[in-house]
């Protein structure tokens, strides 16, 4: 581990050791109750950021770089921090009723103690969410990703500038976004990590989720990998069918 590994690491120690600290825990819970859309803003815009952060630490050797655009990214995870956090609220109460529909005539509540009858509910919650809105989720992150690299990572640019949706779709690398992002991450990790997370008190929620977007940045690097080495392979067949190969 690096010197910068270390520095960027301890702040991320010290808050969880704060958070831990007797009454820390209450206050946070009171806080998130009282303040939802701010604190869904504030979670996601910390802790998916630094996820794609480590995701270019990994690929790179760095954190950041000119063009990265931090500020643009911890603005557009900050926002999609609270569509997630209304989602939340839509899916927690609305899939459950599908239960229902499948015969389940008393449908725990989720508020309630643990129980492994909450287990179908939360997984109904992730399964419907995942279905239906991550893939909303995932394509408004790319595009956003794609304006902040034309803006070359200025937020004043990234604001300022018209965002032509037409084009930022025909940009989408749409193998990669179904054949790995969609076909792969969702069921087998989002709709898993989903059911842990409606498993969870309220207040932790929304903060797991969050947590949960530094893997969304490491996937998202691992997808642009893979849609870079695609490309290069593709070169390589045309070269050699040019050549004869």
């Amino acid at each position: 581990m690096k010197k910068k590994d270390v520095l960027v690491l301890i702040p991320f120690v010290v808050l969880i050791v704060l958070a831990l600290l007797p009454g820390n825990i209450e206050a946070f819970k009171n806080w998130t109750q009282r303040w939802p859309y701010l604190s869904s803003f504030l979670k996601f815009s910390v802790l998916a950021t630094f996820g794609e952060s480590l995701a270019l630490r990994l690929k790179t050797g760095a954190y950041t770089r000119p063009g990265f655009g931090l500020a643009c990214r911890a603005l557009a995870w900050g926002l999609l921090g609270m569509f997630i956090f209304v989602s939340f609220a839509i899916f927690s109460n609305g899939a459950p009723s599908v239960l229902r529909t499948l015969g389940m005539a008393q449908v725990p509540d989720l508020a309630g103690p643990f129980s492994l009858s909450l287990v179908p509910v939360a997984f109904i919650i992730s399964l419907t969410m995942n279905l239906i809105q991550a893939p909303v989720l995932m394509v408004l992150h790319k595009i956003s990703d794609n304006h902040i690299a034309h803006t070359g990572g200025s937020l004043r640019r990234y604001l300022s500038t018209r965002l032509d949706m037409a084009a930022s779709f025909r940009e989408i690398d749409w193998n990669v976004m179904w054949g790995f992002v969609f076909k792969k991450t969702i069921p087998l990790f989002w709709i898993p990590a989903h059911t842990i997370t409606f498993l969870l008190p309220p207040y932790l929620r929304v903060l797991f989720a969050a947590a949960l977007g530094t893997v969304l940045g490491v996937f998202l690097s691992l997808a642009a990998q893979s849609a870079h080495q695609g490309q290069g392979g593709a070169k390589a067949a045309r070269a050699e069918s040019a050549a004869g190969v």
